[in-house]
């Protein structure tokens, strides 16, 4: 028997009545997300130790973002997320966790003092980068990844305003900034421009001056 976990065969089939259920996260979203404006949201892998450098980094950035004004997203799980969630509220801000239904690894975090819960990835994205002024994107796996290059895409084919896209820690991020130069702007895939979208830095402090000086809020 299939597991009922694979949503997109799911929408396959004719119960319609499912488009309400994605239509019922939308508007909950729409409903909640714009008292969190300002928000930096924050990417990472949800397997980063509480004890690693990586959670260290990201309970700082996070804490730093809200002593500066911002408000925190993150997916509300564990690791980088929990890391992002459990700094900004210590420092007293708004901590926002988006929390979606999988199989492994997503359990909410304890740290999030607003959560939304989503069945549907596509919509969990489309709060990410809606009710965001900037992305941080620390060291993490396929999710991550997917995030980081949804938001260049977007950026690239002026589908939203332009914002910083922040990479901390240039030892993890640099095989693939390597590759994007010697491989996509070599072949032509891209133009050389396109990879001013996002910047590689790796100091907390470094990615909040950044945001400080290029958002307007």
């Amino acid at each position: 028997m299939r597991e009922r976990q694979y949503i997109v065969d799911d929408l396959t089939k004719d119960d319609t009545w499912r488009m309400f259920n994605i239509l019922a996260e939308f508007v909950e979203g729409f409903d909640v997300l714009p008292e969190v404006y300002p928000a930096v949201t924050i990417f990472g892998s949800a397997r980063s130790h509480p004890n690693s450098v990586n959670y260290k980094t990201t309970q700082t950035v996070a804490r730093l973002l809200v002593e500066n004004g911002f408000n925190v997203i993150s997916g509300g799980g564990p690791g980088v997320m929990e890391a992002a969630n459990k700094g900004a509220a210590e420092a007293g801000g708004k901590s926002i966790g988006l929390h979606i239904h999988l199989p492994k690894e997503q359990k909410p975090n304890k740290y999030a003092n607003l959560r939304l819960d989503f069945k549907y990835f596509f919509i969990r994205k489309v709060m990410f980068v809606k009710y965001a002024v900037a992305y941080i994107i620390m060291p993490g796996g396929f999710g991550t990844l997917d995030e980081l290059f949804e938001a260049l895409t977007l950026i690239q084919t002026k589908r939203i305003k332009s914002f910083p896209v922040l990479l901390i820690d240039s030892r993890y991020w640099q095989g693939l900034i390597d590759w994007i130069k010697g491989t996509l702007i070599k072949e032509k895939a891209i133009s050389e421009s396109d990879l001013d979208i996002m910047t590689v830095v790796d100091t907390a402090e470094e990615a909040v001056r950044i945001i400080q000086r290029r958002v307007i809020v």
